[in-house]
């Protein structure tokens, strides 16, 4: 699938990928600031943002969708960044074809499997009758009915778009969202390890990433290590933006380890 991305600067590839209900535009200002070093890629991944729709919906497919990529762009190995769903789509392709990723940045999220409640979440926005609606605000009210934090409610308003001049629409596909959630949510496994450098940033605030979770970290990506962003939650990259950028630089940066 042809993945809509934005790309910013010039030097050595970076792919950034986002998390569940999110989008490139979330990471325009970090990558920004990266392409002062990298190349940037910025990609919205299938089901989200800018990019197609499909019913097939899991890591094997998006891990295809950036294969495809890779090859469209001619780029030949890169570093890859992932924030939660998007850092599990990042190691599952960097345990597949790892001679295509250089180094690994996996931020908030392990190789476990995870207890959720997205499907209440995607329950509440499909709930909301957007054709009675005409502004963000309205929508945030209804949303605030099922939703009670306003930082949640805000992070998935950015899903809401115009599709014309007078009805709204959810970029996201919600129902194949919402049907394949157990696939999201699931532990990654391979028989061989990525021995290749990785680092796994975590918020001191989140629980995505505990001492349950490092066996398999270690297990899958040997050459990792973990650093903790304190005061950050599972969002850590718009939290602490500069803490997070201070520490995938570095790590890049770096002659290997």
């Amino acid at each position: 699938m042809e993945l809509f991305h934005q790309h910013y600067g010039e030097g050595h590839p970076l792919i950034l990928l986002h998390g569940l209900f999110g989008m490139s535009d979330n990471w325009v200002s970090l990558a920004r600031k990266m392409a002062d070093d990298f190349s940037v890629h910025v990609i919205d991944q299938r089901n989200h943002g800018r990019s197609g729709q499909h019913n097939v919906f899991n890591y094997e497919a998006m891990v295809d969708d950036l294969l495809e990529f890779l090859e469209t762009h001619e780029i030949e190995s890169t570093y890859l960044l992932g924030h939660s769903m998007g850092g599990k789509t990042a190691m599952q392709f960097a345990l597949d074809y790892p001679e295509k990723v250089d180094k690994l940045i996996v931020a908030d999220i392990s190789a476990d499997e995870y207890n959720h409640k997205h499907d209440l979440i995607i329950e509440a926005m499909l709930l909301v009758d957007l054709e009675k609606f005409s502004t963000r605000s309205e929508v945030e009210t209804e949303l605030k009915k099922s939703i009670d934090s306003s930082r949640i409610r805000q992070f998935l308003l950015k899903n809401l778009y115009w599709k014309d001049r007078s009805s709204l629409g959810w970029k996201a596909n919600l129902e194949v969202i919402l049907e394949n959630l157990p696939e999201i949510f699931r532990a990654l496994d391979a028989p061989i390890p990525f021995n290749k450098p990785s680092l796994f940033l975590r918020g001191s605030e989140s629980p995505y990433i505990t001492q349950k979770h490092i066996p398999r970290i270690k297990k899958l990506f040997p050459k990792s290590r973990i650093e903790t962003i304190e005061g950050a939650s599972h969002w850590l990259h718009a939290e602490k933006p500069a803490e997070f950028y201070d520490y995938v630089t570095q790590f890049l940066k770096e002659p290997g380890y």
